[in-house]
C-alpha cells in the first residue's frame, strides 16, 4: 500500500523523498533478516540445478546481540537526594515498576532492540488516560518525525501510520495516520484514518490540546554520527559476508554431490555420443575408441576430494568476520575446552560485546530515563485506575538505569566483598539486604535482625547473672 502521499504531505520536498528512499532501504533490510532477501541469481545455462542453501547467521547475531543486552531487564532505581525522603521514594519506585510490569516491559524491550538493530532506529511511545499508562515501542517503518533544526534532542513532530487493509481500489484502502506537534509549547494530537489517495475519512481527533508540554515520545537511534536522525543498521553491516557464507555452503553441498560419489566410465559401451552425458550423482560416462576391435569396458573413478581444508579455512573466515563486526563472541564448545569458566574469565571473553552494548547504553540508557521521569509525571496527571491508590510526594531525585548483562559472575567473591563492606561501614546492611534479595522487605528484616540480637545480649546477660550469684554463694558458704 502506498504511503508516500502521507509523508509528502507532512515533510514534502526533497526531505520526503529521502525519508521514503531510506524506508525502501529498511525494507529490504527486513527482507534479508528474514532470510527471504538473502536470495541470489544463478548462473544460465548449466547442466545441473545448483543448490541455494541459506543459513539465516544474521537472524542469529542479531538476536544474540539483543538477548545479550536486555535478557536480563535493566534495574530502574529512583534515588532521592535526601535520605528522609527514601519511602516517598521507594512508592515513586513500586508504581513505576507496576506500569512496566502492566505492559510486559521486559519482552517489548527485547524485541525493540532487535527492530532498532535491523530498522536503524525505534519509538518509544507513551499514552495515557485515566484508566491506565500504556508503554509501546514502534519500528521505523511506522513513523516519521522532525527535530528542532538547532537540536536535534528536542523532537518537535512525529507521525505515525500503519494500513489497516491491503484493498486494491485506493478508495476502499484505510491508513491510520497519528501526528504529535508541538504548537506554542504544547503538544497538539491529530488523528484519523486516510483512504489511499490521501483523503480524510474518519476523524479520532483533530487539534486536540493533550495539556503536555512535551511530546510523549522518543527516538532511539541506533549508532550513527553526529547530527544523524536515521542511524545504521547492524544487518546491513553483516550482508556481504551473509551472502558469501550462503554461497559458500551452497557451494559445499553441490562439491559433495559431484565428488563424493565414484563415477562409472564405460567404454566401447555403446554408440551414444557425449549428449547423453551427466554431471550429477551416479552418473556415468560414455567412453568411446577409434578402435571398435576393442572389447567393452567398466571401471570406477574415485575422487581425491581434498579441497576440504581450504573450505574450512574460508568458510570460518567469513563467519568470524561476522562475529568480529558486532563484536560477538564465537564461542562453541570445541573453543570453551581448557577454558576456564569462572565469572572473570567469561567476562573476559564477553568483554568486546560488554563494550559494544555500554556504547549502545549512551542512546538507550537516556531513553529509559525519559521514559521513567514522563511516566512519574503521567501519573501525577491522570492517576490511572488500574495502578489502585496513588500517594506521589513532590521529592527531588535521580534516576539511575544498572545495566545487567547475562555472564556467569563470582557470586560468592562479590558477596564477601559486599559483607566486607557492611563490616567497614561503608555500604549499609539494608542496602546488602535489597541487593541480594535476602527479604523484600528490608526493613523487617533489620527489625528482626535487631529483635534476636536483644534476645541474645539479654540471654548472655542473665546467664552472666547467674555464674555470678553462684560464685558468690559458693564464696560466702566457704
Amino acid at each position: 500500500m502506498d504511503i508516500s502521499h502521507i509523508i509528502n504531505a507532512e515533510l514534502g520536498g526533497i526531505y520526503g523523498t529521502a525519508v521514503l528512499k531510506d524506508m525502501q532501504e529498511i525494507i529490504n533490510l527486513y527482507n534479508f533478516y528474514d532470510g527471504k532477501g538473502q536470495d541470489w541469481r544463478l548462473p544460465g545455462n548449466l547442466d545441473y540445478k545448483p543448490t541455494k542453501l541459506i543459513t539465516n547467521k544474521a537472524k542469529k547475531l542479531i538476536k544474540k546481540e539483543a538477548r545479550f543486552m536486555f535478557s536480563r531487564t535493566p534495574e530502574i532505581n529512583i534515588n532521592p537526594y535526601d535520605r528522609k525522603d527514601e519511602d516517598s521514594a521507594k512508592e515513586i519506585s513500586q508504581l513505576v515498576n507496576k506500569v512496566l510490569k502492566k505492559n510486559k516491559f521486559p519482552d517489548k524491550l527485547i524485541k525493540a532492540a532487535r527492530d532498532c538493530f535491523i530498522g536503524k532506529r525505534v519509538a518509544l511511545k507513551l499514552n495515557a488516560s485515566d484508566k491506565s499508562i500504556k508503554v509501546m515501542f514502534r519500528p521505523s517503518l511506522e513513523f516519521v518525525y522532525e527535530t528542532n533544526p538547532e537540536d536535534i534532542d528536542d523532537l518537535q513532530k512525529i507521525i505515525f501510520f500503519y494500513t489497516q487493509n491491503n484493498d486494491v481500489d485506493k478508495s476502499r484502502q484505510k491508513i491510520w495516520k497519528q501526528k504529535y506537534e508541538m504548537l506554542n509549547g504544547k503538544c497538539i494530537l491529530n488523528e484519523g484514518v486516510y483512504d489511499g489517495y490521501g483523503n480524510l475519512v474518519e476523524v479520532t481527533y483533530q487539534d486536540y490540546n493533550t495539556n503536555l508540554d512535551f511530546i510523549p515520545c522518543y527516538v532511539i537511534v541506533n549508532d550513527g554520527l553526529t547530527g544523524d536522525l536515521n542511524g545504521e543498521s547492524d544487518v546491513a553491516e553483516i550482508g556481504d559476508n551473509q551472502d558469501n557464507y550462503n554461497k559458500l555452503k551452497s557451494d559445499d553441498v553441490d562439491a559433495l554431490k559431484f565428488n563424493m560419489f565414484p563415477q562409472l566410465v564405460i567404454k566401447n559401451g555403446s554408440q551414444k555420443t557425449h549428449e547423453s552425458m551427466k554431471v550429477a550423482p551416479g552418473a556415468k560416462i560414455d567412453l568411446q575408441s577409434e578402435d571398435e576391435e576393442l572389447d567393452s569396458d567398466a571401471k570406477y573413478i574415485e575422487s581425491s576430494f581434498s579441497y576440504d581444508s581450504r573450505f574450512e579455512n574460508t568458510i570460518n573466515r567469513v563467519n568470524n568476520d561476522m562475529h568480529d563486526v558486532l563484536s560477538i563472541p564465537n564461542v562453541s564448545l570445541e573453543q570453551l575446552k581448557g577454558l576456564m569458566q569462572s565469572g572473570k574469565s567469561m567476562k573476559a571473553l564477553y568483554w568486546e560485546l560488554i563494550e559494544r552494548c555500554e556504547e549502545k547504553w549512551t542512546t538507550w540508557g537516556p531513553a529509559l530515563e525519559w521514559m521513567t521521569e514522563k511516566i512519574i509525571e503521567l501519573i501525577k496527571i491522570y492517576k490511572p485506575k488500574n495502578l489502585g491508590a496513588i500517594n506521589i510526594s513532590d521529592i527531588d531525585y535521580s534516576i539511575a538505569i544498572e545495566h545487567l548483562y547475562p555472564i556467569l559472575e563470582d557470586e560468592e567473591t562479590e558477596r564477601l566483598n559486599d559483607i566486607a563492606e557492611v563490616q567497614a561501614q561503608v555500604r549499609s546492611r539494608k542496602s546488602y539486604i535489597e541487593k541480594w534479595n535476602i527479604n523484600e522487605d528490608a526493613d523487617g528484616e533489620l527489625e528482626q535482625i535487631a529483635t534476636e540480637q536483644t534476645l541474645l545480649q539479654d540471654a548472655y546477660l542473665k546467664s552472666s547473672n547467674e555464674e555470678i550469684n553462684n560464685l558468690e554463694d559458693d564464696i560466702n558458704e566457704e
